[in-house]
C-alpha cells in the first residue's frame, strides 16, 4: 500500500513494525475513509479495506477509527500492516554499477523494482538491494517502479542534499528513451504546457497534459498528429504544474516508434502523461498505455493473456538513458549512460541509430 513517502518504525520493538503514513489531500476532504482507500488503492476491495480499518491496520491521527469516518484535509492516515500482509512481490534485483565515488554512486536500475520502500515493498527495493553491497545510502533521484535507467545514491545526508539541489535547480540534464504506439514522425519539438489530474480517468493518480498555445499551433500544423488536442478542464478544479519536455523521433514504424525525451521540468509521470495525451501511449504501460483498465487488472493480479500480448513488454517502455551534470567546484562533467534492458530487443534495430 503506497500511503505516502514517509516510512517510520514503531519504537521499542527491535527492528519494529513498518508504519506508512500520509496526509489527507485537500481534494479528498469530506470523503469516507473506506471510499478513499478503495478508490486510491485498488488492489483491495472496499470490503477488504473496511476489514483492515476495523482490525486496526489503518489508523487516523494515531487512533483506531471506523470505516465510515469522514476525512478532513490534513488529517494523518497510518498503515500498520500485520505480519501476514508483509509478503512482498518478487522483483528483478540485477542492478549494475555505473559509477562509484566517495560521496555517491550511480546504478542502472532494472525495470519493475521500486527505488525506495513504498507500500508492499520494503526489502524488495533498489535502495535495500544496493545497500547490501555498499552500506547505508540515500536516494537522490527517483524513477517510477517500472522505469529503468540511471539512479543516484548518496553516501551521506550532506552529499544527498548537494546532489538533490542540482536536480531541483534543473542543473542535471536527463535523456530518456521511450517506445510508443504509433508513428511519431514529428520534427524535433518542445511540448510546453500543464500537467493536471485526468478527471476522465477511472484511476485517481492518472495525469494528463494540456499544451500551451505555442505547442497547440505546432501540433495543428504537424501531419503526424493523430487526433484531437487535449482540452483544459474546469479552471481551478485540480492543481496544475508546468511541464516542459523536448521530443525527438529516433526511428518510426507503422506500429511503434522509438522516441528520445528530454524533460526540463521534473513532474510526476511527466513523459508518460505527455506522450499519452499527444496520442502516443507507451508500450508496456498499464496506466498510460492502450487501455487503463489493464492497470486495475494488474493491481488485482489478473492480467489476461490478451493483455500481455497488447502490452508487448512486462513493464513500461521508458528508460532513463543518460544523465549529465557538473558538481559544484569541479570542471569535469559527470556523464552516466545506462545500457538498455534486454527486453527492449524486439526493436533493437531502432537503437542502432543512436548507440
Amino acid at each position: 500500500m503506497d500511503l505516502s513517502d514517509d516510512r517510520k518504525i514503531l519504537p521499542g520493538t527491535g527492528d519494529g513494525k513498518r508504519v506508512i503514513e500520509t496526509l489527507v489531500p485537500p481534494e479528498r476532504d469530506g470523503v469516507r475513509l473506506d471510499c478513499f482507500l478503495a478508490d486510491r488503492f485498488t488492489y483491495r476491495s472496499r470490503t477488504q479495506w473496511q476489514k483492515a480499518v476495523t482490525e486496526g491496520e489503518i489508523l487516523l491521527n494515531g487512533e483506531k477509527t471506523r470505516p465510515s469516518r469522514v476525512l478532513r484535509s490534513g488529517e494523518r492516515l497510518s498503515f500498520v500492516p500485520q505480519e501476514s500482509a508483509l509478503e512482498e512481490p518478487p522483483v528483478d534485483t540485477r542492478y549494475t554499477l555505473l559509477l562509484e565515488r566517495k560521496d555517491f554512486l550511480a546504478v542502472n536500475k532494472p525495470p519493475s523494482i521500486p527505488v525506495h520502500p513504498s507500500g508492499r515493498f520494503f526489502a524488495h527495493t533498489l535502495l535495500k538491494v544496493v545497500e547490501k553491497d555498499h552500506g547505508t545510502l540515500y536516494p537522490v533521484n527517483r524513477l517510477d517502479r517500472e522505469t529503468s535507467g540511471v539512479i543516484l545514491f548518496a553516501r551521506d545526508p550532506k552529499s544527498a542534499k548537494k546532489l538533490s539541489r542540482l536536480f531541483e535547480e534543473r542543473k542535471v540534464k536527463k535523456r530518456y528513451l521511450a517506445i510508443v504506439h504509433g508513428t511519431f514522425s514529428f520534427p524535433p519539438f518542445t511540448a510546453k504546457g500543464l500537467l493536471t489530474r485526468d478527471e476522465k480517468s477511472i484511476v485517481e493518480k492518472k495525469r494528463r497534459f494540456i499544451p500551451d498555445d505555442e505547442t497547440v499551433s505546432f501540433l495543428r500544423g504537424a501531419a503526424a498528429f493523430p487526433g484531437a488536442l487535449p482540452r483544459p478542464g474546469k479552471k481551478g478544479h485540480f492543481p496544475c504544474e508546468e511541464a516542459v519536455t523536448f521530443f525527438r523521433a529516433v526511428k518510426c514504424g507503422k506500429a511503434l516508434s522509438l522516441v528520445e525525451a528530454v524533460p526540463s521540468t521534473g513532474r510526476l509521470h511527466q513523459i508518460r502523461a505527455t506522450l499519452y495525451s499527444l496520442g502516443f501511449p507507451l508500450a508496456g504501460d498499464k496506466l498510460y498505455g492502450l487501455d487503463e483498465e489493464m492497470f486495475l487488472r494488474h493491481a488485482k493480479g489478473c492480467l489476461t493473456e490478451e493483455d500481455q500480448n497488447k502490452l508487448l513488454l512486462s513493464h513500461q517502455a521508458l528508460h532513463a538513458w543518460e544523465t549529465r551534470f557538473f558538481l559544484p567546484g569541479e570542471k569535469e562533467e559527470i556523464f552516466l549512460q545506462a545500457p538498455l534492458p534486454e527486453d527492449f530487443s524486439f526493436v533493437s534495430e531502432s537503437f542502432d541509430a543512436i548507440l
